[in-house]
């Protein structure tokens, strides 16, 4: 399944290409910032979702600035910061309620929180010399991203007519719109998603 969202960006080339014949130096200069893992010029406020509904399989790729989602960038080093990251961690483990996936039968079959604050809270107290090195790394990046990835299994697929993101909205107050490239039955569409207008149709 995670195929599917590696296709993802070739899938959607199409809609790139007119801003690809814009200039070649921008477009050499937007290449090197996506090598650094750059997420759109890492944009407080914004964040990217990847959608890919195939059959009974659905899966979702959301990836944010932590700024969005934690309220900060740094280790978490205060145990009021350590507090809010296990809050924000506990919050992206519920995805059924986070994308509101009422309809379709949908159960979570895989699901992956990846950041640099995650994983620096897992190390607990065991870090004097990984801590420095973290440390550092994290002042030399300046941002840090959380990514977070789920498989779905939907047993009545023809049932998931839109997907909710009301309740992601309301939790994450910061951010302020969700840019989503969705492929599903209908194929392939971008749109921008937003506290006002939280729901996508598949």
């Amino acid at each position: 399944m995670r195929r599917l969202l590696l296709a993802l960006p070739f899938a959607l080339l199409p809609l790139a290409t007119g801003a690809a014949e814009h200039g070649h130096a921008h477009a050499e200069h937007e290449h090197a910032q996506d090598e650094h893992g750059s997420l759109n010029a890492h944009e407080h406020g914004a964040a990217q979702l990847n959608i890919v509904l195939d059959g009974k399989a659905l899966e979702l790729q959301l990836e944010s600035p932590a700024m969005n989602l934690v309220g900060f960038e740094h280790a978490a080093n205060s145990a009021a910061d350590k507090a809010k990251v296990a809050a924000v961690r506990n919050h992206l483990q519920q995805p059924l309620t986070l994308f509101s996936l009422s309809a379709g039968e949908c159960s979570v079959s895989q699901q992956t929180l990846e950041s640099p604050l995650f994983a620096e809270s897992e190390q607990g107290h065991d870090h004097d010399h990984d801590h420095d090195h973290d440390h550092e790394k994290n002042h030399d990046s300046e941002h840090s991203d959380i990514q977070a990835h789920y498989t779905f299994n939907c047993q009545k697929p023809d049932d998931l007519q839109q997907l909710d993101l009301r309740e992601l909205f309301k939790r994450f107050p910061a951010t302020a719109k969700i840019q989503v490239q969705l492929i599903g039955p209908n194929g392939q569409q971008g749109l921008e998603l937003t506290a006002a207008q939280p729901t996508l149709r598949f």
